[in-house]
């Protein structure tokens, strides 16, 4: 459905841009405009969008996790802008979600004939350990290519502007707190980026036509840590701040923390704070070859988003102490009683991506779940007593895994050949249960394997179930991911796989 009709004025390029009224978006749109490009913005709730866009903007009613409403918004359209990502959604199947919606969204934009997307993902090295989130997020741009229309990938750190997630824990954590004590990822160093360069990265491109069909990482002329941008930040603001540093608080519990000083959510923190456990900084400089802007050293980009702040838009002193008991509330029960419950181990392995998928797909069935066997023919019994599947050890695998297949009690739900794997439980439990791997390339011939089991219980009867077997889950499930990596490196590596780099359960 649109809400405006387009603009009558010959434009040079016809653009849509998804998530038109998220931060990135809404600053994008007025940029585009006044370059004399003709934009359409996609809306889930084009009421909503139209009392936030300029009038020049033409919106259409679609979402991207509805593949039907795509073609109206794409009809005509040169280039689409795709700036979605599920950061809200909670931890059960945002990354399912994420793929889905980006080849959903590249399908219909290579029928609609669109000759690029641009697309602003995540900075950080593919080749090691990632976050959750900062790995699908990666992995939508690679979706977003798969379809075969030229895609320019953008990825950035830590944005300094107005609005931005990032910077407003920044600013809100080093005005409200004179002391603070600061976990271990604070050491790690980040390029942080500021929000006009990013749009300017953004609207260049379009100009560049050698930036399609490239991964582009972008970051501000100065490299340095959490803890340094505090610091400045504090000296920008004349504040005198205690800072010390402890290695106890994990990104979970960071992002508690940030959650109750803060305005930012835990939800939209924890992403954030768990991609800074690792170095967030440009490695490919290529960028500055395609697009040499003069970029905005980070004091410079501090004092604009400052200056931005919405007339009458004052905080109150304090503020976020009257909303500290809620606050607490909610996060003792996220703490305490998550919807959904998690099992993750990730493990580098001396063999290549594709030898480790190899023996992800198969298994189960004769070739059984690599550990503690027995287990799985017990339960397997159980099951099969209870009305359910069971274990099959006679029925011969396909060569091919597909979603749809069955292994045993799982279904599959997502095969991405070499890179990804999800099930679903379909054994007799009082919840929904999901088992997940995750395979990326780790330096020349190595990879490194994400492994995630997920349930979500029913009632206190799934609690009780997820609990009572934790022990006998942890056992089998890091046993599994480790004879995964052990029969890879067996066939295919060059030595003995090293040990786990994380693995964890709440």
């Amino acid at each position: 459905m649109l809400v405006r009709h387009e603009p009558t004025v010959e434009q040079r390029v016809q653009i849509l841009v998804t998530g038109a009224t998220g931060y990135i978006g809404g600053l994008l749109i007025p940029r585009l405009l006044a370059a004399g490009h003709s934009v359409r913005a996609l809306a889930r709730d084009p009421d909503k969008a139209a009392s936030r866009l300029p009038d020049e903007v033409a919106i259409v009613e679609g979402d991207v996790l509805q593949p039907a409403t795509l073609a109206p918004a794409l009809a005509g359209i040169e280039v689409a802008y795709y700036l979605i990502h599920s950061m809200e959604q909670g931890e059960f199947a945002f990354e399912e979600r994420d793929r889905t919606a980006a080849a959903a969204f590249a399908r219909a934009a290579r029928l609609a004939g669109v000759s690029r997307i641009i697309y602003l993902g995540g900075l950080g090295d593919d080749r090691r350990q990632l976050s959750a989130h900062l790995r699908s997020r990666q992995e939508t741009g690679a979706t977003l290519a798969a379809a075969g229309v030229p895609v320019t990938e953008f990825r950035a750190g830590i944005i300094i502007g107005a609005g931005s997630a990032s910077f407003e824990i920044l600013r809100e954590l080093t005005e409200r707190l004179p002391a603070m004590v600061c976990p271990r990822w604070v050491t790690s160093p980040i390029q942080p980026l500021a929000v006009a360069d990013v749009l300017t990265y953004l609207c260049a491109c379009l100009d560049v036509p050698a930036t399609a069909g490239q991964v582009l990482e972008i970051g501000g002329p100065e490299v340095m840590t959490y803890q340094e941008m505090m610091q400045r930040f504090a000296r920008l603001r004349g504040l005198r701040r205690l800072m010390l540093r402890v290695p106890v608080l994990t990104p979970r519990l960071s992002s508690y923390w940030v959650d109750i000083v803060t305005s930012v959510p835990a939800t939209i923190a924890r992403p954030l704070i768990e991609g800074l456990r690792s170095a967030v900084v440009v490695r490919d400089p290529r960028v500055r070859t395609l697009l040499p802007i003069p970029l905005t050293n980070f004091d410079a980009a501090v004092h604009a988003a400052l200056s931005e702040r919405r007339p009458g838009e004052r905080e109150l002193p304090m503020i976020w102490l009257r909303r500290l008991p809620a606050r607490l509330r909610e996060l003792a029960r996220d703490r305490f009683w998550p919807d959904v419950l998690t099992n993750r181990t990730i493990l580098p392995a001396a063999a290549p991506r594709s030898a480790v998928y190899a023996e992800v797909a198969q298994i189960g069935g004769p070739n059984g779940w690599y550990y503690m066997n027995w287990a799985w023919r017990v339960r397997g019994g159980l099951d099969r007593r209870l009305g359910g599947p069971g274990i099959d050890h006679r029925t011969p695998l396909p060569l091919v895994i597909n979603p749809g297949d069955r292994r045993d009690f799982w279904e599959v739900l997502e095969a991405e050949p070499g890179r990804h794997l999800r099930m679903r439980a379909l054994m007799r439990i009082p919840g929904r249960a999901e088992l997940e791997w995750s395979v990326a390339p780790r330096g020349p011939d190595g990879s490194i394997l994400y492994q995630t089991a997920r349930f979500r219980p029913a009632g206190v009867a799934g609690r009780l179930y997820w609990y009572a077997l934790l022990p006998v889950h942890l056992r089998i499930f890091r046993g599994m991911a480790r004879r995964i990596i052990e029969r890879a490196t067996a066939k295919h590596g060059s030595g003995k796989p090293p040990p786990a780099v994380e693995s964890g359960a709440r």
